[in-house]
């Protein structure tokens, strides 16, 4: 059912391409601006440990007024050292049709200049490329969905529905900005469901060209981090004795690394990896299509789980990623304590996956204490709407790329617009190989093609949601 209803949309959007064309260059309608944009918000230090998130969506605030949004239209809120943006482009009410969210962040996660090869917080164009924090996750998206709002009105167009932007300012963080949209502000953000800017995609090949498909997110893993405590009396260095809690804290570590969840499927998983796998060469392709058809192949499962990019979509994960204890080196440990994160796969439940460490650590002398506030949601159901929309948007880059559904194992802002109750769809335009992915990570940087591409694409997918 899933691919005729994307083969559908596929012949339905190549039937008005010639109308949707829009080229992707540097010298594109509103592509100075979108880089004056994307270069100044680079610059603004929106981490959580700088604080300047409520500078940046000041300074896009300023941009949206500038650009002939009402000053009613523009809601501008700020939780700690974090902020939201909520704009609203008014339509005129012809289709009928509830409105349409547009989510990305403002913010980005830390980075250290004297690691980093460049700046961080200088867009640096070097060797095809953009790089600098937060280039990929998610200024990308962000910058384009905000060029892209201001271009709309520049050019008189008024949408059949409105469209409102909610952006947040902690979603690397608490989400406490996410949650407060769809929360303290749902009566601004309020809609018939999300479209994304922080993921979705395709991979290119190493060599460039045409990938294999494109990925939109329908669902994600549930996020929660629990800290492992183990006390002790401690005493003397030169007096060991047999309990010690770095000692006890790393047995259980251990157990933890050594266990693994049972394996989870549903229909959009499977469907992924059917689709991924008929055009996945070798191993990894042929594990993929008996996972879709038999997921509990052992042999199946074994390739897959041993693949860092797909063990996530097999089911819950749970991995220590941080560690301290002890307070002298003389002295036997009071204390150790370790940082477990945990990617819950969807129905699996945040207290069935604490229950199940607990049990696999077998020490009630480990304390489990919660660090994180998950949100549990399910997969959004597939629309034909979106789907179409999308393959407009997709068909300017690649004509005819299939769309494929999937699950993330990263979080999104998605989850709690799902938590309640609006669809959630990840649909950025961001085309990039697998060897650039730098996101989270040293020298995060983009193909300056990928940039252009992606402001057309949500200029035609902004047009075309809203007829």
């Amino acid at each position: 059912m899933i691919r005729k209803t994307l083969v559908a949309a596929a012949l339905a959007a190549a039937t008005s391409m010639s109308a949707m064309a829009e080229d992707a260059h540097p010298g594109m309608p509103f592509g100075a601006k979108a880089l004056d944009i994307y270069r100044t918000s680079i610059g603004i230090k929106s981490t959580a440990n700088h604080g300047e998130t409520p500078e940046l969506a000041r300074f896009l605030a300023d941009e949206f007024r500038n650009g002939g949004f009402a000053e009613e239209d523009i809601f501008l809120f700020e939780i700690g050292n974090a902020a939201g943006l909520i704009v609203r482009y008014r339509g005129d009410g012809s289709s009928g049709k509830r409105p349409v969210s547009i989510s990305a962040h403002m913010d980005v996660v830390e980075a250290n200049p004297d690691d980093w090869e460049r700046d961080p917080f200088t867009l640096i164009a070097e060797d095809g490329y953009f790089f600098g924090r937060g280039s990929a996750d998610d200024k990308l998206g962000m910058t384009a969905v905000a060029t892209n709002f201001l271009r709309l009105k520049s050019e008189g167009w008024v949408p059949a529905r409105d469209l409102i932007i909610a952006f947040s300012g902690d979603e690397e963080t608490g989400m406490l900005t996410t949650r407060a949209l769809v929360q303290e502000h749902l009566a601004l953000t309020n809609s018939e469901f999300v479209l994304n800017a922080d993921s979705g995609g395709a991979l290119l090949p190493p060599d460039g060209g045409r990938p294999s498909s494109y990925n939109m997110q329908a669902a994600e893993k549930t996020y929660a981090t629990w800290e492992l405590t183990v006390t002790n009396p401690g005493g003397h260095s030169s007096r060991p004795r047999d309990d010690n809690a770095i000692y006890e804290l790393a047995d259980a570590l251990l157990k933890i690394r050594n266990f693994k969840f049972p394996v989870r499927a549903n229909e959009l998983t499977r469907r992924f990896f059917d689709f991924t796998g008929e055009r996945t060469p070798g191993e990894l392709g042929n594990a993929m299509r008996a996972f879709a058809a038999d997921p509990t192949s052992k042999t199946a499962i074994a390739a897959l789980r041993k693949d860092p990019g797909y063990v996530g979509t097999t089911g819950t994960t749970c991995v220590a990623t941080m560690l301290r204890g002890g307070h002298a080196e003389n002295a036997l440990p009071q204390s150790a304590t370790a940082t477990v994160n945990c990617r819950i796969f969807p129905g699996e439940g945040v207290a069935a996956t604490e229950a199940t460490l607990k049990q696999v650590v077998s020490n009630d002398g480990v304390q489990f204490n919660m660090i994180s506030n998950p949100t549990e949601t399910d997969p959004s159901p597939l629309r034909d709407d979106v789907l179409a929309a999308l393959q407009k948007a997709v068909d300017n880059k690649f004509p005819g790329l299939e769309i494929v559904p999937y699950m993330s194992s990263g979080g999104t802002d998605g989850m709690h617009f799902r938590a309640a109750g609006i669809p959630s769809y990840g649909v950025n335009g961001g085309y990039s190989k697998a060897n650039d992915t730098f996101a989270h990570g040293l020298n995060e940087r983009i193909l300056q093609q990928t940039f252009y591409d992606n402001l057309a694409h949500w200029y035609i997918l902004l047009k075309a949601i809203a007829e």
